[in-house]
């Protein structure tokens, strides 16, 4: 067993990103071109490292149409422990680049970034840059549901203004994001799914599927699928630990696509026990499960069922551009008000407010729960949790993880969740491609905690501008105190820059990554 240091130095996190970019745009605000060249941190070997740029590269247009879209991803090989896999999967960081850009596009303009964010919106029918059709485009609905529930353009943004009027050392900031997530393993076969269903002769129901529960609720969800296919009480349907001699061959429980696959294989069980239930249903309609079953079991029925699903019309051709890479698409917003103590880059999340499109949910409390860890999760990404390792001093190896533990690395806490979070499902989204007409929870809200990221950045923005500092800055990830008070810029930031300048010849002994 390795103790929280050893487990931290050996094990691989997220894969930083550089994006590197040229827009093109109007003077209305429309964007007309994008090159981008995205770089992550593999680590000393490959891992998932491929298959995590080609997610965040085909994620990195977010929700706008760009006509003209370049895209080219490299991972490159360090003398670091490997990255891998992690909640989002390359998605997050090539959609806050976008972001970022997006808001200097809006600057440059001088235009409201909500405005420019709006214009270039997605539609119902409109392509991916890959080629692929997205037939329901839900953002636009998400978007304006948000400004409806939190007035966000009148009196919420008024309010801010007014505040920062009124206040010199504390400044607040407000910020809208949209976002899409796009569903389906990035490797055709792994979308693959499998059940084993046994009914009991007194009625009851023992079930196994291929997925994980991890405390994401997939057991309770393949339950409920179990029980409205056999109209039956949840109390009486079963389920048996997560094993491969009962499902074998199974697919990592990931890509949030766990229900959509298991619950359809579940369904597959289920409707095979009902045809065979079928004619004794017919001759007795009222005489109830319990009894269907036993004079099945008296006719020598089967009263096992296997179900298989696989994830239909997946493919796709890189050397034409040509499939569908994802099954489906899931689309959201927040919105998010800060306040910054622009003295020592502390700041209290005051409000967020999170609109999710997750079609027709299966179970909302647990949706909801879903879309609130992913958020508080996303926070953590975009403004405090950092890898820094060490240059090596003759005490300390070089490259050695210097942030392993609480102590040094930091996750949210109870303190740094909103003070106060609003979360929305968006009603009347059905998706034919999932059960039931539901869509994932996973992984797509993650990226609504970008939202808190650019309402310190709206608050940053407000400090410079007291001061008459109006040049484009960089608010890099993660929004960390030291980098948040770094960019307000002052008297006493500048006489700290100049510190590090005299010392620019002195050897640093940490890097952060």
């Amino acid at each position: 067993m390795l103790d929280r240091n050893e487990d931290m130095m050996t094990s691989g996190g997220r894969h930083p990103f550089l994006g590197v970019y040229k827009v093109g745009f109007t003077s209305q605000g429309r964007i007309t071109a994008l090159d981008l060249k995205l770089y992550s941190n593999g680590g000393i070997s490959a891992d998932l490292s491929i298959p995590v740029m080609q997610r965040a590269v085909t994620h990195a247009d977010n929700v706008y149409k760009i006509p003209n879209y370049r895209a080219v991803g490299k991972v490159c090989r360090t003398n670091l422990p490997p990255n891998t896999a992690f909640r989002g999967f390359g998605g997050p960081q090539g959609m806050i680049i976008t972001e970022q850009w997006i808001e200097r596009v809006a600057e440059f303009l001088k235009l409201p970034s909500e405005q420019v964010r709006r214009l270039n919106f997605y539609h119902d029918g409109d392509a991916t840059p890959y080629g692929q059709i997205q037939p329901k485009v839900h953002v636009s609905r998400c978007w304006d549901t948000l400004l409806e529930n939190t007035h966000y353009l009148t009196t919420w943004r008024s309010s801010v203004d007014l505040f920062n009027k009124s206040n010199k050392w504390k400044k607040r900031g407000l910020a809208i994001i949209p976002n899409r997530y796009c569903l389906a393993f990035g490797i055709t076969f792994l979308n693959q799914a499998g059940a084993l269903l046994h009914v009991y002769t007194d009625g009851s129901v023992l079930l196994s599927h291929g997925g994980m529960e991890m405390g994401q609720g997939l057991h309770t969800k393949m339950i409920q699928v179990c029980s409205h296919c056999f109209d039956l009480p949840m109390d009486r349907i079963h389920i048996s630990e997560t094993s491969s001699d009962k499902v074998p061959n199974t697919s990592p429980t990931a890509a949030s696509v766990s229900t959509d696959m298991y619950g359809m294989a579940v369904k597959s069980c289920c409707d095979q026990i009902m045809e065979r239930l079928k004619p004794f249903r017919e001759a007795d309609p009222e005489a109830g499960w319990d009894k269907w079953v036993e004079r099945a079991y008296f006719e020598r029925v089967n009263l096992s069922a296997q179900g298989f699903y696989k994830t239909p019309d997946l493919w796709f051709d890189w050397s034409k551009g040509k499939g569908n890479l994802y099954s489906y698409f899931s689309y959201g917003a927040s919105a998010s008000e800060v306040e910054v103590d622009t003295l020592t880059g502390d700041f209290t999340i005051l409000r967020s407010d999170l609109v999710m499109d997750v079609g027709d949910s299966l179970n909302p409390a647990i949706d909801i729960g879903q879309v609130e860890g992913a958020f508080t999760q996303g926070l953590g990404l975009f403004t405090m949790e950092q890898c820094v390792y060490l240059e090596g001093n003759g005490r300390t190896q070089r490259g050695q993880l210097f942030t392993t533990g609480p102590g040094t690395y930091k996750i949210p806490a109870v303190s740094d969740i909103p003070v106060q979070l609003n979360v929305t499902l968006l009603d009347g989204t059905s998706n034919p491609q999932a059960i039931f007409s539901s869509k994932a929870v996973g992984e797509p809200p993650l990226f609504l905690a970008a939202s808190v990221l650019f309402a310190i950045r709206d608050a940053v923005r407000a400090s410079r501008a007291e001061r008459g500092i109006i040049a484009p800055f960089q608010l890099d990830t993660p929004a960390t105190c030291h980098t948040i008070r770094m960019a307000c810029e002052d008297q006493f930031t500048q006489q700290a820059q100049q510190c590090f300048t005299n010392l620019s010849s002195t050897r640093k002994w940490t890097v952060n990554v």
